[in-house]
């Protein structure tokens, strides 16, 4: 049967939640994802001992308050910037990265990746190379409330899409002054963004299901793993001594142009639908559409172990559920969060 391309734009608009309600998307059947296992040993989380004496109410202090990206204490009224990050081999290495609170890494066109790093409990000066926007990063982000969205620009569909979600669009062509090139690199993988300007006017985080905690019972112990899109390799690496996982791309080390190596205390390992849109790139390939809303298995690493369970988001603007098989919690451990959106 031969779809229109103003049918394919409705089916989109409605897996996006803009014209029709969203129609939850279930994922085919595919074999559990499967991390190669060795020796490890989880990080407990101990948690602060009571105090000696017990003071009058007027006096005790309140817990500071936790993102709901990474668990960790943050100013609950600093807005959210979802930044587009390049992640071509003649991009790397990008600017900002290691300050995420949380990191998409997203299949777009010709088998490649890109980025859409989130940040809100700390914002670099500096973040890039800036790229596009995909149709992914709407319906990964209709559930943050309105958060500031940095984007170098978009396909005509993709842009008239941007225009309905909610998001504000702080791209390079309505933001100028907040974007520069830097000479020592090649066009199109050497636009930059002041993170701290772009994201005044977003909105402050809110709850999109993440849950934090001491690890489940059941972790299988594992030093490392990879995913595979036809032309990148997305490695995980356990450091103990860092009690964190390294990221590594095509088999070298993802580093930073500055700073700290990027580095995550959980990364999960997110299976999703992945279907062609009527969007194409210069070369004429397909953008892939990466559907976050749905259901699906998913491997949560934390502690130097795995765990297997599920995920589930019932439409866009709702929570994405991460459970063990019995229903429970799937827990992540407080820190930066990277989820890799694998093919199913």
């Amino acid at each position: 049967m031969v779809v229109s391309r103003w049918g394919q734009w409705v089916r989109m608009l409605a897996l996006l939640g803009y014209v029709v309600p969203a129609t939850v998307l279930s994922c085919s059947t595919s074999p559990p994802l499967t991390p190669s296992t060795a020796a490890g040993r989880p990080v407990v989380q101990t948690p602060p001992s009571s105090l000696a004496l017990s003071p009058t109410p007027d006096t005790v202090p309140g817990p500071p308050p936790l993102s709901p990206f990474t668990g960790l204490p943050t100013d609950l009224g600093a807005p959210v910037l979802g930044v587009k990050i390049d992640n071509a081999a003649a991009a790397r290495p990008q600017s900002g990265l290691a300050l995420a609170d949380l990191v998409y890494v997203e299949p777009i066109e010709g088998g490649l990746s890109r980025l859409l790093a989130v940040y809100q409990s700390q914002v670099p000066s500096v973040v890039g190379p800036v790229r596009s926007a995909r149709v992914s990063d709407l319906q990964l982000l209709a559930n943050f409330g309105r958060p500031a969205l940095a984007f170098s620009g978009a396909a005509p569909e993709v842009g008239a899409l941007v225009t309905r979600a909610p998001v504000l669009n702080a791209s390079a062509l309505v933001r100028t002054g907040d974007y520069h090139r830097d000479r020592r690199r090649s066009i199109p993988h050497n636009l930059y963004a002041d993170a701290r300007a772009l994201r005044q006017g977003g909105t402050p985080p809110q709850d999109i299901g993440f849950r934090f905690g001491p690890p489940p019972p059941g972790g299988r112990p594992v030093p490392g793993t990879e995913v595979r899109y036809p032309a990148t390799t997305i490695g995980v690496q356990w450091v103990p001594a860092e009690a964190r996982w390294v990221i590594s791309m095509d088999g070298a080390p993802l580093t930073s142009a500055a700073g700290p190596r990027p580095s995550a205390a959980t990364v999960v390992l997110q299976r999703v639908p992945v279907r062609d849109t009527a969007v194409r790139d210069a070369a004429g390939s397909p953008s892939p559409f990466a559907m976050t809303v749905g259901a699906g298995d998913a491997v949560v690493l934390r502690d130097g172990l795995a765990f297997s369970g599920s995920w589930s988001r019932s439409a866009p603007g709702a929570i994405t559920t991460f459970t063990l098989p019995d229903g429970s919690p799937l827990t992540f451990a407080s820190g930066p969060v990277w989820v890799v959106l694998v093919p199913a």
